[in-house]
């Protein structure tokens, strides 16, 4: 047994967000290697949230803490890789515990019982799959995926966001709990881990792409005769100013057998976007932005949640994220900016200017590496949330989080 380089799948985005390379444990037989890697969190969460009626300006405000994980929650991973006939093949069975036994979030566990139903508690944790893929191919003609994977669309930036190795914002996601989202929904849409069949190209010159067929969602129909599409095209380069831009794309059609459910028989969603990154010595900027049409609640983070009212209106969506970074020493240094904007379409049903929601969050964060294991983290984070789902409230949240993480 001994240690090799890991192969972990969010090697890169850990890796732009300062932390240094960790390793794996290797086992190698019959020309299989298989490697074991992963990642644990956690955090101390302190935040203040205001609701704020835009009519009469009346205000309740309340203050929680918890301990919670953050962006990430808990990761292992088993990587088989092996090469045979030409050909380099690879397994992927990831899973991603969590710390928290304390939530009231539909799908997670209870820790404390419901005041108002008398739930009982269940003090226990969740666990979730998150890779279960294989992929083979080569440099010449490229790979072949199939298997559940991170999507396409939204892939690049939630792997730049350097909360990912923090907490970032809480209001999507009330703590504690297994993820906090960090500035999903503020700036940009959760990809999301996906069933999927994907073709990526070889690299040429630092040109890539990738695209495939993604398992459908019946989000504003009860058929879905075609699959959902993504595809992304990157372009990287190196030099004294290493950067990377990239495009990227989303659709997805759902149908009515009847004129029940839905008035409409068809319905197609669609998204778009555009980013770059560079860096010129120890600075690091991201800049990043996407539209989307039917697509879902940008908002909430989710896509093809909230892309329809069922009548064929669609939710128009829209996004931008600013990031600077800089690292002094085993010290990084960050802000970043993005805000969501979504109007008409699935609940949001009002007229005029109100019949928007709107999204807004800063975050200041410091990332230390301890040693080449270890990262300490601390967050500031500022949201405003304006006419929440529709509700002429606003609200806002401020939250402090300190914390660390390791990968093994």
């Amino acid at each position: 047994m001994h240690k090799t380089p890991s192969l972990r799948p969010l090697v890169l985005a850990l890796l732009a967000c300062g932390s240094t390379a960790s390793h794996a444990v290797s086992f190698t037989q019959n020309d299989v290697t298989l490697d074991i890697n992963g990642t644990i969190n956690g955090f101390y969460v302190a935040r203040e949230a205001k609701s704020i009626n835009r009519a009469t300006g009346a205000e309740t405000s309340t203050t929680n803490s918890a301990l919670s994980n953050g962006l990430l929650p808990g990761w292992i991973n088993f990587v088989a890789t092996t090469h045979t006939q030409g050909l380099d093949i690879k397994a992927h069975i990831s899973f991603a515990p969590g710390i928290n036994n304390n939530s009231d979030v539909v799908g997670l566990p209870i820790g404390n019982p419901n005041p108002n139903s008398g739930t009982p508690a269940n003090p226990y944790s969740q666990i979730d799959t998150r890779n279960v893929y294989f992929q083979f191919g080569n440099s010449e003609w490229g790979t072949l995926k199939f298997g559940r994977d991170i999507g396409l669309f939204g892939q690049n930036i939630i792997l730049s966001d350097m909360t990912l190795l923090g907490v970032g914002g809480t209001s999507n996601a009330g703590i504690p709990f297994n993820t906090t989202f960090g500035m999903i929904g503020h700036g940009y849409m959760y990809t999301g881990f996906q069933p999927q069949i994907t073709y990526t190209t070889p690299s040429v010159g630092g040109l890539q792409a990738a695209a495939g067929i993604f398992q459908p969602s019946r989000f504003a129909g009860d058929e879905t005769k075609t699959p959902g599409f993504q595809a992304k095209v990157d372009y990287d380069w190196k030099g004294g100013m290493p950067g990377k831009v990239w495009g990227g794309l989303v659709s997805q059609s759902t149908s009515c057998s009847s004129s029940t459910p839905c008035a409409t028989k068809s319905f197609s969603a669609t998204g778009m976007e555009l980013g770059g990154k560079v860096a010129l010595g120890n600075f690091e900027a991201v800049a990043y932005a996407f539209q989307g049409k039917g697509l879902g609640l940008s908002t909430v983070g989710a896509q093809f949640f909230g892309g329809s009212n069922g009548a064929g209106n669609k939710t128009d969506s829209q996004g931008y994220f600013l990031q600077g970074t800089y690292k002094m020493g085993a010290t990084k240094f960050g802000i970043n900016y993005g805000a969501n904007k979504d109007r008409d379409g699935f609940a949001l049903t009002g007229a005029g200017t109100s019949n928007q929601i709107t999204n807004r969050a800063v975050t200041l964060g410091v990332y230390h590496s301890l040693n080449k294991f270890i990262t300490l983290v601390g967050e500031f984070n500022d949201e405003k949330i304006s006419n929440v789902v529709d509700s002429n409230f606003d609200n806002k949240n401020r939250t402090v989080s300190l914390g660390g993480l390791i990968f093994f």
